[in-house]
């Protein structure tokens, strides 16, 4: 599903590599992990328009959470320590796009199934 997101929407794709190419130039530690955190802002930024604030509260709350504890890090220019919470921030947010994602297709199969009873019940009426 992800792979036909990219072919179709060449932005999606662009902004990958971009993104890909960035994190391999700020690989190191003594830098500040500045395309770590737009990634995961960008993440978090995901998560959210796919409704995880709704389906997936805890895992979007530890995103936040970890970001903002990234960006403290970086403030106080301890990069280590904020790349790795803007990575576990990324993660978090990950998780909760792909469980906002799946609970969506839940609702929508409970939806069909309730529909096509509605209607086995409706067939049964007319009987």
């Amino acid at each position: 599903m992800q792979t036909n997101i990219l072919l179709k929407k060449p932005k999606f794709l662009l902004a990958a590599l971009v993104t890909t190419s960035v994190l391999a130039l700020a690989g190191c530690a003594g830098n500040p992990p500045t395309a770590q955190m737009a990634v995961a802002t960008q993440a978090l930024n995901a998560a959210e328009t796919a409704g995880a604030t709704e389906f997936a509260p805890v895992e979007m709350q530890s995103a936040r959470q970890k970001l903002n504890d990234a960006e403290k890090a970086d403030f106080e220019k301890d990069y280590k320590k904020a790349k790795n919470l803007a990575e576990q921030a990324e993660w978090d947010a990950r998780v909760a796009e792909r469980k906002a994602q799946a609970a969506k297709v839940q609702r929508a199969v409970d939806d069909a199934e309730h529909s096509v009873e509605e209607l086995r019940n409706e067939g049964l009426r007319k009987q």
